[in-house]
């Protein structure tokens, strides 16, 4: 080797078998940071998404006791655009002091096997007049103690799984 490839050999080695140290010091940084961008993350989560559960949250209202449906059936009509309309029907009394300006209904269909295939809750509608047949809310018409009155829940779709037997029916929701 002349000088001149001495000198150029030595500039500018081809390959360094020598460890950077400041490679190493930036590798020991970045994972401290993404450990710590982890734990921070892994904080907010569980501190943001960890509540107390509303103790009231699944307690139904003592008053639904006093209302009692009865005389179910349903019924079958057609909307004005021709869809199939599934209906409801019967009475509710309220047996209880206060008067009801709302109430929903649970109703559950079940299959030939005795699975819920479709359950929904729907606002009570009470009848408003015979003549035309009209139904309205109970904040329209209110349910008086010791009243009872016809009223109507409403289905744009009911599930081709259902056995054709009466849904369950059951009240979740009332106001006054």
């Amino acid at each position: 080797m002349g000088d001149a490839e001495k000198n150029l050999s030595s500039q500018n080695p081809p390959f360094s078998t020598a460890a950077d140290p400041g490679s190493a010091n930036r590798f020991w940084i970045a994972l401290a940071m993404a450990v710590g961008f982890l734990a921070v993350v892994v904080g907010a989560i569980f501190f943001f998404g960890h509540q107390k559960p509303d103790p009231n949250a699944h307690k139904a209202d003592p008053y639904l006791v006093n209302l009692k449906p009865s005389n179910l059936h349903i019924s079958v009509g057609e909307d004005f655009a021709g869809n199939r309309i599934t209906y409801v029907e019967g009475n509710i009394t309220n047996t209880g002091d206060k008067k009801v300006t709302g109430a929903t209904m649970e109703v559950r269909f079940k299959n030939i096997l005795g699975e819920t295939v479709q359950q929904e809750n729907l606002p009570v509608m009470v009848l408003l007049y015979k003549d035309p047949e009209d139904y309205g809310t109970l904040q329209q018409a209110p349910l008086a103690p010791g009243q009872t009155r016809e009223f109507q829940l409403t289905l744009e779709h009911v599930t081709s799984d259902w056995d054709h037997q009466l849904p369950q029916v059951k009240m979740v929701g009332v106001s006054y």
